[in-house]
């Protein structure tokens, strides 16, 4: 179990982390969220012992980090390091060796990796001669092929197209049922929403949001409908509480002061009787990153 607890980091009179806490359990993904500049390289720095806290405690199993415990872990930074000049098998060899791989091991599991994340090279590529995303999926296999108990991947997704962002995805997932705590920081909502069991979210280094998804979505109260309806929108506007109409491709959203506003929505919506399409959600959480970000920010 990893333990984050009143985390602080200053650097002059800017406070970057600011009475973080948060904890992750073995199995669980963590998304962490917020805008460029809310803290999140810092904390992730600060767990890794690249940067001391000012305040507070990192925890990993009841215990500091020690050397030995490193080892467990898996970084992959949001500055990419590769060395180019080194073919795909000694690249990820070199990381794995200091991760205490034994050499005949990982060149035993590096054909399996590529193929598990459908990586378009040979073992004996060099690193320039590859794509931008498959060199990301190289530095990712790096990552994890020691099998870390604590993953720690800053914007893993970032540059991946649709298709390799599902392969990340599942990989993730993968290492999730082996057990591993996985937290890593991303800006596509609909990813974070997807994979993460918690999330926390940092603005200017504090925690504004912090739980599961849907307990984050639900404090926000079901305050959205989606329906297709044939009523004019001038009559659904004039519902008290109804704050905004958006036309969609075969529906309208309506976003509502009150969640209870959406009883009148139902009423006045089904007097013609048959309803195709009427569901009331909470904000989705690309729309609760805005809203607690700032307009400044969206």
């Amino acid at each position: 179990m990893l333990m984050v607890h009143d985390l602080v980091k200053k650097f002059g009179t800017m406070t970057a982390v600011d009475h973080v806490d948060f904890t992750l359990n073995p199995g669980e993904i963590l998304g962490l969220i917020g805008q460029n500049g809310a803290g999140k390289t810092t904390t992730f720095r600060m767990i890794l012992n690249f940067i001391e806290p000012d305040q507070g405690q990192i925890r990993w199993q009841g215990q500091p980090f020690t050397q030995a415990q490193y080892n467990q872990l898996g970084y992959l930074p949001e500055e990419r390091g590769l060395f180019p000049k080194m073919t795909v098998m000694d690249q990820i060899s070199y990381f794995a060796e200091l991760r205490g791989m034994k050499r005949a091991t990982i060149r035993a599991e590096v054909p399996r990796w590529l193929d598990r994340f459908a990586v378009k090279a040979k073992p004996t590529d060099k690193i320039r001669d590859l794509s931008k995303g498959n060199a990301q999926k190289i530095q990712l296999i790096a990552t994890l092929i020691h099998h870390p108990k604590l993953i720690i991947l800053d914007e893993p997704f970032s540059g991946l197209d649709p298709v390799n962002v599902s392969l990340l995805r599942e990989g993730m997932l993968d290492m999730k049922r082996e057990g591993a705590a996985i937290i890593y920081s991303d800006h596509n909502m609909t990813n974070v929403e997807q994979v993460s069991d918690q999330l926390v979210m940092l603005r200017q280094g504090e925690m504004v949001l912090n739980g599961t998804v849907d307990q984050v979505r639900q404090q926000f109260g079901r305050i959205k409908v989606y329906v297709e309806t044939t009523l004019p929108q001038e009559q659904l506007a004039a519902i008290p509480g109804v704050v905004r109409i958006t036309p969609r491709r075969h529906d309208l959203e309506l976003t509502l002061a009150d969640e209870a506003v959406g009883r009148e929505v139902f009423k006045l919506v089904t007097a013609q009787g048959y309803l195709p399409e009427f569901s009331q959600q909470p904000p989705t959480l690309e729309e609760i990153f805005k809203l607690k970000a700032g307009a400044d920010h969206e």
